[in-house]
């Protein structure tokens, strides 16, 4: 009897961030997969605007082509249904680990001639949301196994079920390990095969790890540990067990951090004479640079053993086959391969072969919305890259046509106050692959035709949107990223006369894109995909950009991959011929950032106007420096010079800020301070620089809110904030130090407004309709309009 299980089991860090971290629109396709019978079942569980699913596909001629697709019997958004699966003959149980408010379950579906049913679902008592339930599932005949690896203060534990003969499921044990210890993830790996399960707790005795063997008595009723399996070779921190599989009484074990993080496997099989399990052999990559985390994923099949390394190859992925030779002994391997992989792919995320067909998991692929490589073994015995496997992208419905009125605190499925929605439009409406998401945006109103455009950052680009019918805006275009540079989640922008110039973090010689915006003015129906106008390669990678309008200069800050870094500070741009720019110099504040290179994570620039006379008319950059606000005056660019720098109260990560309209007050956000723990709610600082050589913290604003804070900007008398997972807030500063929340948006329609980096990245308010757009990352475009009783 053939029987089989297979799922995604992360390591340790993955597991608390997949149970803490803030949801994603990311759907995870091939966090789970399973092959059987010529057919590939793949998981995709983290959808947050739909159930998670399990997706069926099979051969139709030639080409793989979807069959079916699986949900829970009581889906809904954010389930993460589909976190692992395991197969026996017509039986399927599919994990579920519930998400942040909901615990796990697992569910029983039985093939029929019309397909899969569902059958039952599996939940005990006295599971809780952050126990993990169902991050690993088993099935044995009548028995099924689900693991809880973070359950029980992360010691873990695993739950063991049965079908009676009138077909219902019971709960007839709960399993723990002899050794089981605090954070020892028990449950994170399951196998189960006849009257033995197995259980990989890869975290216990400092993460050394094990796999306990488990033996139904002859009442049935109960499982005794026979076996500790620990390797023969394992330390600290090798989790041994972090991944397994059982297939004809032989064991397949990963150590993915084995040797330095390079990892490694292990093959067990049962003495039959004795019992004992004994190591059968020791697969190693023949390549170190192929294989960090090798063994985050095995499997047995296809007359060998494959073990990915999702890690591997400079972070591509990988994965090895290796063929079994004579007497079952595994005496070659070949590296596993297909064209078109970029970093961050995970290709051997999980892995799993039955007969002539393997299925490979790439959980970072299209920018983390996953993808499935299928490969066939033909007559010559060679495995063969056969198809990619994808699900449809999933997001929100666009909103056009008429403004929906913010009324008893929503409009339509978006909470809010005091502000109104004019249109949405979702990721897929701006030309976002598949996975993408949003980033930066910033806006620009045409002198020769007061039309107004948002130039909204994505991972892999930028799109244009005429934004002068705020009802119905219109997709004018996209202007793709660098060719060559890889997807980048900081994605920033900001204008100069008629030009968007644009740089990229992270994202290897991007360099900084200029593009004349009038090409808008002659787009038609349909959108167009521009080159950039020009290319200033003076620069790598950047994570921000300022702009002073009123002296064309450019300042790109955090810079980094190569190119003049300027220390991460200011690289200095003349852009007074806009289409191109010429480098101008450098400054950076030694001592600040987390370096102490002076690097500067965001700017604003501007000509000072305010109440210290001895800075008026003066070039100044208020620079935002992870562990410090500094002031410099950059008027000289050959000899640009520090005035000030300050730091305040449990500081986490300076992060951005804006100058009020007369010039006396700084308001600045602290990314991190939220999530960190080191204020209880959104914290905005506020400095008085009437003193520009040495600005006062005058207030801690902070007005009842978790979320973490991020973008802000100041027109007028209000304060407009992008604060991540709480979407957009407005605040009076007409009393400069004694701020209040006005009005708000919700960008992001499901979760909890707790610290975390989702929904609203930034804003801007500055277009003369009083149109705000919003980028919001896994949602798309919000323009908005404050009511009018909140004044300017």
């Amino acid at each position: 009897m053939s029987r089989r299980s297979h799922g995604f089991f992360v390591l340790a860090a993955a597991v608390l961030t997949f149970l803490a971290a803030p949801a994603k629109a990311q759907s995870g396709f091939g966090r789970s997969v399973l092959v059987s019978e010529g057919d590939v079942f793949v998981g995709e569980p983290d959808n947050i605007y739909r159930s998670g699913a399990v997706h069926i596909f099979g051969k139709d001629g030639k080409d793989w082509v979807q069959r079916g697709e699986l949900t829970a019997s009581d889906a809904r958004m954010g389930d993460y249904f589909g976190q692992s699966i395991a197969l026996d003959h017509d039986r399927l149980i599919i994990g579920a680990t519930g998400g942040e408010h909901h615990p796990g379950a697992a569910y029983v579906f039985e093939r029929t001639e019309e397909g899969w049913e569902y059958q039952a679902t599996l939940s005990p008592e006295g599971i809780g949301p952050a126990d993990g339930y169902g991050i690993a599932v088993g099935l044995s005949g009548d028995v099924a196994v689900i693991g809880a690896p973070s359950g029980n203060e992360e010691a873990g534990a695993a739950y063991v079920f049965r079908r009676g003969g009138d077909g219902a499921w019971s709960q007839i044990a709960r399993l723990e390990g002899s050794e089981s210890e605090e954070s020892g993830q028990f449950g994170t790996a399951l196998a189960a095969s006849g009257d033995r399960i197995f259980v990989g707790a890869p975290g216990q005795n400092q993460e050394a790890g094990g796999v306990y063997i488990f033996d139904r008595d002859p009442s049935g009723e109960r499982w005794i540990e026979s076996v500790l399996l620990e390797g023969r070779i394992t330390q600290e921190g090798e989790r041994f067990g972090a991944s397994l599989e059982l297939e004809d009484g032989e064991l397949i074990v990963g150590v993915p951090q084995f040797g330095n993080r390079v990892g490694g496997a292990l093959v067990y099989r049962e003495n039959q004479s004795t019992g004992e399990w004994q190591g059968a052999a020791l697969l190693l990559p023949f390549s170190v640079a192929n294989a960090p985390s090798f063994g985050a994923s095995v499997a047995l099949g296809g007359d060998g053993a494959w073990v990915g390394a999702p890690q591997g190859d400079v972070l591509l992925g990988s994965v090895y086959r290796f063929v079994r030779g004579a007497e079952g002994s595994f005496q070659q391997s070949a590296l596993l391969s297909m064209d078109g992989l970029e970093r961050g792919d995970g290709f051997g995320r999980t892995v799993d072969v039955d007969g002539e067909v393997a299925a490979v998991g790439l959980d970072g692929d299209d920018f983390g919305a996953g993808s499935v490589s299928v490969f066939e073994r033909g007559a010559d015995g060679e495995w063969e890259h056969a198809a990619v496997l994808r699900s449809a992208s999933v997001g929100l419905r666009p909103i056009t046509g008429n403004m929906v009125q913010c009324e008893e605190g929503a409009a339509d499925m978006f909470g809010c106050q005091q502000v109104d929605l004019l249109s949405f439009l979702p990721i897929s409406s701006l030309g976002g692959e598949r996975g993408a998401q949003l980033n930066d945006i910033w806006g620009w109103t045409d002198p020769a035709t007061d039309r107004e455009y948002a130039v909204v950052g994505r991972v892999d680009g930028t799109s244009f949107v005429d934004v002068t019918d705020p009802h119905n805006p219109r997709y004018l275009g996209n202007l793709p990223k660098t060719e060559g540079s890889p997807g980048s989640a900081w994605r920033d922008m900001k204008v100069y006369q008629n030009y968007a110039y644009i740089v990229a973090d992270g994202a290897g010689r991007h360099g900084m894109q200029v593009f004349d915006l009038t090409q808008l003015r002659e787009v038609g129906a349909t959108p167009v995909t521009f080159e950039p106008t020009a290319h200033y390669t003076n620069i790598h990678s950047a994570h921000n950009i300022a702009i002073n309008e009123e002296t064309g200069f450019a300042y790109t800050v955090g810079n980094g991959s190569g190119g003049e870094t300027c220390g991460g500070g200011l690289h200095m741009i003349d852009l007074q011929d806009p289409a191109n720019p010429t480098f101008a110099g450098c400054y950076s504040a030694s001592g600040t950032g987390r370096a102490g290179t002076g690097y500067t994570h965001d700017a604003q620039c501007l000509i000072y106007d305010g109440p210290d006379a001895e800075h008026v008319g003066r070039e100044l950059c208020f620079g935002s420096n992870e562990t410090d606000l500094n002031i410099a005056d950059v008027t000289d660019k050959d000899d640009p010079v520090s005035l000030a720098t300050a730091t305040y109260p449990n500081v986490s990560y300076t992060h951005q800020g804006w100058i009020s309209e007369d010039h006396r007050y700084f308001y600045v956000n602290d990314e991190l301070d939220e999530i960190s723990g080191n204020v209880d709610e959104t914290r905005t600082l506020i400095w008085d620089i009437t003193d520009v050589d040495d600005p006062q913290l005058v207030k801690e604003y902070t007005w009842g809110n978790t979320s973490s804070d991020h973008n802000l900007y100041i027109r007028g008398n209000l304060m407009y904030q992008s604060n991540y997972v709480s979407g957009l807030s407005i605040h009076d500063i007409s009393d400069p130090v004694n701020p209040r929340e006005i009005g708000y948006f919700d960008t992001m329609p499901v979760g909890d407004n707790d610290p975390g980096f989702a929904g609203s990245w930034s804003n801007y308010p500055f277009f003369e309709s009083g149109t705000i757009i919003v980028s919001s990352i896994d949602e798309g475009l919000f323009l908005l309009r404050k009511q009018p009783e909140l004044g300017l």
